[in-house]
C-alpha cells in the first residue's frame, strides 16, 4: 500500500476536521484514504489525540462527533480518545460543586453513541458513583449507535498537581478486555499502565495481573499526562518495556493542550511487539493519527523529547525546543480558551520582558502584542535602547512611557503618609524598599490601565523561577499581570533560550546580543558601593550557584549542610571560599521560605519543570517560615531540652 500518500491525505484531512469549515476537499480526501485502506484492510485504528475545552461539551463532542463521522467513512476498525476527553482534564472541584456537568455529559454521550455505525469508538467520560457520591473516571465503547460497555479507573493518582482521590472512585474487579474484529484489546486509563511505579488509594486494583492469560494483541492507554520535563519520556520507556516483556502491541493516546498551569503534550505512540516505536503523533498539536499495529503501518513523527538529566548541568540545549513548544502552548491555550486576544507587557531591555515579549508574538502574533518602555530616572540609555531595537526587530506596537513625574509624586504623598503613620506607630525601617517598589507597582499600574480600557488584553507578569524562589520580585509590580509566561524557567536556562530563540526562529537574532551579555538587573535602586543601578547577583547570588540549589533542592532534596558539602559546577570555575557558600546558602534558604507568600499570588503560569515551585505542583504551607533546613547534632539538642525540665 501507499503509505506515504495515505499520511499526506491524512494531514490534508485532519487540518480540515480541526476547522469548522467543511470544504468539498475533505469528500475527495475521504474517498481517496477509504481506497488506500481498502487495499489491505483490517486492523486499522484511529489516535485521536485532541485539545478538549474544560466543560464544554458543545465543542469537544462536535470535534468528537466529526472523527466519528470520518473514521466511519474511510473504515477504521477502531477509532480511540484521551482520557476524559468529553468532558477535559482534569475539572478538579468542578465537578463537585457543578454536579450537572457530569449529568449533561451522559446526554451528549449517548448521542455521540448514535452516530457511531461499523467503527468501534472509545471516549473517556465521567461516569456517576450514585452510591459514594463521586464519581468513576470511565472509558465508552460504542459501536453500532449504543454504548456497548464501559471500562473503569481503578487506579487513582493522589500525587503532585493532581488529587483526584478525591474526586473518583478506584473501580474494583473489571473486564477490561473487548474483541474488536477477531483482535484482542486490553483498556486502561493512564496510570493502570504502572501502577507498581505510583501511590495508589486503598480498594485499586491492577489491570494488567492477567493480561498474559488473556492472550491480548493490544494494550491500550487512555491518558492525560502532564508535559513536565521528565513525565511523558518515564509512561514511553514503561510501554515500551511492556510491550517487549509480554509480546504485544502497545498504544499511548494522550491528550494534547494547556489548562492554566498544567500543559499535556500529545505525542501519543504505538510499540510492536519487541518494544520498539511503531509510530508516534505530532506534540502539541491536535493529531488523528491512523495506525495498523498488526500490519507495522504507522508514522513516527518528530519528537523533542529527551532522557531525564541524573545531574545539574548548565547545558540546556536538549530541552530548550520543548522548554519553547510547552510555553507557546501555554500562551495560546490560556488566551483561546480564555476569550483573550491581546497582551500588553513591560519592556525593560531586561532579559525576562525580552523573552517574553518573543514568545507572545510567537503564540499571538505580533499585531496583538504591545510593549510599553517605562524608564525612570535610573533607566540606563543602553536599556531603553535595547528595549526599543527588540520592538523594532519583533514589529511589535511600541511606545515609551516615562514615569518619573508619577513616581515623584507618589514619593511626596508617601513622605507625608508616612511621617503620620509613624507619630503612632516606631521601628520605621532605617533603610526600605519603598522607592523600588513605587518604580515596579507604577509600571503594573500603567500596564493594568491599558489592560482596562482596551478589550479583550491582559498585562504579563514577567518574573522568572530564580526570582520566584528568592522573592525578587514586585508584589503588585513586575510580579502583576494576568499570566505569566517564564515563571517556571531559571535565569540560566532563560540565557539558553534567548540564545535559541535568536538561532532557530524564522526571523533570526531578534534579540539584540546587549540583552544577553548584560548582567540582569531590575534598575530600581542604585548600588551604594558602585554608584551604578544595582546587579541582581550582587543582592543574591550568582545564578549558576543560585540554579544548582534550586535543582538539588528540587530533585535530591538536599538539606543545607548536604549542599554545603555538594561540588557545585560554579566552584569548578570560579574560586569561592567556604564562608561565601554558606553566605549564599544561608540567603538561599531564608529567602526561599520568607518568598512563599509570594509565590501563593503569582498569576497562571507554564509548567515546565516535574519538580517545580509552581502551586499546582508543590504544595507548603506560608507560615513555615520557623522551619531550620540545617542539621543539629544531638548534643545540642539535648542542651536545648534541658531547659524544659522543671526543677
Amino acid at each position: 500500500m501507499n503509505t506515504e500518500k495515505l499520511y499526506t491525505l491524512s494531514e490534508k484531512a485532519d487540518k480540515i476536521l480541526q476547522s469548522d469549515i467543511q470544504t468539498k476537499d475533505l469528500k475527495k480526501i475521504t474517498e481517496e484514504v477509504k481506497t488506500i485502506i481498502n487495499e489491505n484492510p483490517n486492523g486499522y485504528i484511529g489516535i485521536a489525540q485532541i485539545n478538549p475545552r474544560l466543560g464544554d461539551l458543545k465543542y469537544n463532542s462536535k470535534k468528537i462527533g466529526k472523527y466519528i463521522s470520518y473514521a466511519t467513512s474511510i473504515g477504521l476498525d477502531t477509532l480511540i480518545f484521551p482520557e476524559l476527553s468529553l468532558v477535559g482534564y482534569p475539572l478538579e472541584d468542578t465537578i463537585k460543586r457543578h454536579p450537572i456537568i457530569v449529568k449533561e455529559s451522559i446526554k451528549w454521550l449517548n448521542e455521540l453513541a448514535r452516530l457511531t455505525k461499523e467503527t468501534t469508538t472509545i471516549v473517556g467520560f465521567i461516569e456517576p458513583d450514585t452510591e459514594r457520591e463521586k464519581y468513576y473516571n470511565s472509558l465508552a465503547i460504542m459501536k453500532n449507535g449504543t454504548i456497548m460497555s464501559t471500562v473503569r479507573k481503578s487506579v487513582i493518582p493522589a500525587f503532585s498537581s493532581f488529587n483526584d482521590n478525591k474526586y473518583f472512585t478506584p473501580a474494583s474487579e473489571e473486564n477490561k478486555n473487548f474483541t474488536i474484529n477477531h483482535t484482542k484489546y486490553n483498556l486502561t486509563i493512564n496510570e493502570e499502565c504502572y501502577s507498581d511505579k505510583i501511590i495508589s488509594i486503598e480498594g485499586s486494583t491492577n489491570p494488567l495481573t492477567n493480561i498474559d492469560e488473556n492472550n491480548t494483541d493490544i494494550l491500550v492507554n487512555c491518558s492525560a499526562i502532564p508535559t513536565n520535563t521528565h513525565n511523558l519520556y518515564f509512561v514511553e520507556t514503561t510501554l515500551s518495556n511492556f510491550s517487549k516483556n509480554h509480546s504485544i502491541y502497545s498504544i499511548l493516546v494522550n491528550q494534547v493542550g494547556s489548562i492554566d498551569n498544567i500543559s499535556f503534550q500529545g505525542s501519543s505512540k504505538v510499540f510492536d511487539k519487541n518494544g520498539k516505536l511503531l509510530a508516534r503523533a505530532k506534540e502539541f498539536e491536535e493529531h488523528l493519527l491512523i495506525v495498523n499495529p498488526t500490519k507495522n503501518i504507522g508514522k513516527i513523527y518528530p519528537s523533542s523529547e529527551s532522557d531525564t538529566k541524573k545531574e545539574f548541568s548548565l547545558d540546556y540545549e536538549d530541552i530548550l525546543e520543548k522548554t519553547y513548544k510547552t510555553v507557546i502552548q501555554g500562551i495560546k491555550d490560556y488566551f483561546n480558551k480564555n476569550g483573550i486576544k491581546r497582551a500588553c507587557l513591560g519592556l525593560s531591555g531586561g532579559l525576562d520582558s525580552t523573552v517574553c515579549a518573543v514568545l507572545l508574538v510567537d503564540a499571538l502574533g505580533k499585531e496583538n502584542v504591545f510593549g510599553i518602555s517605562m524608564p525612570s530616572k535610573i533607566t540606563s540609555n543602553e536599556s531603553r535602547s535595547d528595549a526599543e531595537i527588540l520592538a523594532k526587530n519583533l514589529n511589535i506596537n511600541y511606545v515609551e512611557m516615562p514615569i518619573k513625574e508619577i513616581v515623584k509624586t507618589t514619593k511626596d504623598v508617601f513622605k507625608e503618609l508616612f511621617s503620620k503613620v509613624e507619630q503612632k506607630w516606631d521601628y520605621r525601617y532605617k533603610k526600605s524598599f519603598t522607592t523600588d517598589n513605587i518604580q515596579a507597582r507604577t509600571r503594573a499600574m500603567y500596564l493594568w490601565g491599558i489592560s482596562n480600557e482596551f478589550e479583550s488584553c491582559i498585562p504579563i507578569a514577567t518574573s522568572d523561577k530564580s526570582e520566584a524562589y528568592m522573592g525578587y520580585a514586585t508584589i503588585n509590580g513586575d510580579m502583576s499581570g494576568g499570566f505569566a509566561p517564564i515563571a517556571d524557567i531559571t535565569k540560566t536556562k532563560l540565557f539558553a533560550l534567548a540564545r535559541w530563540l535568536n538561532k532557530n526562529r524564522t526571523e533570526k537574532n531578534v534579540i539584540p546580543d546587549t540583552v544577553i551579555k548584560k548582567r540582569p538587573g531590575a534598575e530600581l535602586a542604585i548600588d551604594e558601593r558602585t554608584g551604578k543601578p544595582l546587579i541582581a547577583e550582587d543582592a543574591l547570588m550568582p545564578y549558576e550557584f543560585l540554579d544548582e540549589a534550586i535543582w538539588r533542592l528540587e530533585n535530591k532534596h538536599e538539606s543545607y549542610n548536604e549542599m554545603l558539602t555538594s561540588k557545585f559546577i560554579y566552584e569548578t570555575t570560579h574560586t569561592i571560599t567556604i564562608e561565601e557558600k554558606k553566605e549564599w546558602l544561608n540567603k538561599f534558604f531564608k529567602r526561599k521560605s520568607n518568598a512563599l507568600y509570594k509565590g501563593s499570588i503569582m498569576p497562571p503560569s507554564v509548567t515546565i519543570d516535574s519538580l517545580g515551585i509552581n502551586k499546582y505542583n508543590y504544595k507548603q504551607p506560608i507560615t513555615s517560615s520557623h522551619i531550620n533546613y540545617k542539621e543539629i547534632n544531638e548534643a545540642e539538642i539535648k542542651d536545648t531540652l534541658k531547659n524544659c525540665i522543671i526543677q
